[in-house]
């Protein structure tokens, strides 16, 4: 990580792609299992777009960007053929340019427990009631689908294990086929960055995407402008494979399910996302046919079904829906004890 300039930081990982050609990166055949999902993943551009950088347009964004809460407007200007012209970023250009296939009124959350059985089903072995959960704990096929969420997706400099809760709805998402509304994610992480008193070179990838396609014909011939970010490579290939002592290879074998397995799995609980407001009806979805599947992990389950206590961590999803049952809401503190069960 280094200072781009005076007030602006910028982590070459951060908003970084992958590439699956196994013949460029012969270690992927490590992860073979993962590789056809991630090649057809709705999200595939936000990951896998490879386009040149540019430090000037970025830097020159960055700097005159202002953002208006009220009509929720980015607004910045860049250099065409010597001109200053002006730029406007809105959610929905996000999820244009960016090719996010969702819609303003889909969900940024699910219920805690939707997603924290997705976690168990792929095989996490760590503690279940924490905020935040660890690469580390999962078989190394997972561990390279969160990294490269991670590094594309997440508004972080750093800190490339441990999953933020909107990541772990992201995952969620992504394996069960839900609706889910990426776009929402990185343009309040854009906005957010704008109003900070430093702000970093966030989502300099995308950030270049929407200029591009806004002015077409910019300058992309300035001499030595390029910015290099740390596409994942062999080097970090090996790095996913390795287990720390601390963190040793999860022994339970898990087979791929869901998305993963079956490119014709829908949504098992398709709730109606436009009724997600209403909090009586969150109360009444079940998951029972999605948390059976859950019995042969007995002896985790207790650990998974308690109630959380204390305060979550502060970097939670924004929130663009309020529902009880969020995994991004504070749980009050447990006042008696909780009798263990997977169904209501």
């Amino acid at each position: 990580m280094f200072m781009a300039s005076a007030n602006v930081v910028f982590d070459p990982v951060h908003n970084s792609c992958y590439d699956l050609d196994v013949e460029k990166n012969p270690l992927l055949s490590n992860f073979s299992s993962i590789l056809d999902f991630m090649d057809r993943i709705p999200i595939k551009k936000a990951p896998t777009d490879q386009r040149p950088i540019y430090i000037s347009h970025i830097e020159r964004f960055l700097k005159n960007a202002s953002y208006d809460e009220e009509s929720k407007v980015i607004s910045s200007v860049v250099e065409v053929n010597g001109k200053l012209k002006k730029i406007l970023v809105t959610e929905a250009l996000v999820r244009e340019v960016v090719n996010f296939p969702d819609e303003a009124s889909y969900p940024t959350r699910f219920p805690e427990r939707m997603v924290k059985g997705c976690m168990l089903r792929m095989g996490y072995r760590g503690t279940l009631n924490t905020g935040n959960y660890l690469k580390s704990k999962f078989q190394k096929s997972f561990k390279f689908l969160i990294h490269s969420i991670m590094i594309s997706l997440s508004h972080t400099k750093g800190g490339y294990d441990q999953m933020r809760d909107y990541q772990m709805n992201m995952l969620t998402a992504l394996v069960l086929n839900k609706k889910y509304n990426f776009s929402h994610i990185v343009f309040h992480y854009m906005a957010e960055n704008i109003t900070a008193n430093v702000r970093a070179w966030k989502y300099p990838r995308f950030v270049q995407m929407l200029i591009d396609h806004a002015y077409p014909g910019i300058d992309r011939n300035i001499q030595n402008d390029l910015l290099v970010q740390a596409q994942m490579s062999n080097n970090t290939l090996v790095q996913l494979v390795k287990y720390h002592p601390n963190h040793p290879e999860p022994d339970l074998v898990i087979e791929n399910f869901g998305y993963i397995k079956n490119v014709k799995y829908t949504d098992p609980d398709p709730v109606n996302h436009q009724n997600w407001r209403n909090q009586e009806e969150m109360k009444e979805v079940s998951y029972a046919d999605e948390l059976r599947i859950l019995e042969k992990f007995k002896d985790i389950r207790n650990e998974w079904f308690l109630k959380e206590s204390g305060r979550r961590h502060r970097l939670a999803t924004p929130i663009t829906e309020q529902g009880e049952g969020s995994s991004s809401k504070p749980k009050k503190k447990q006042k008696k004890k909780v009798q263990t069960m997977l169904i209501d």
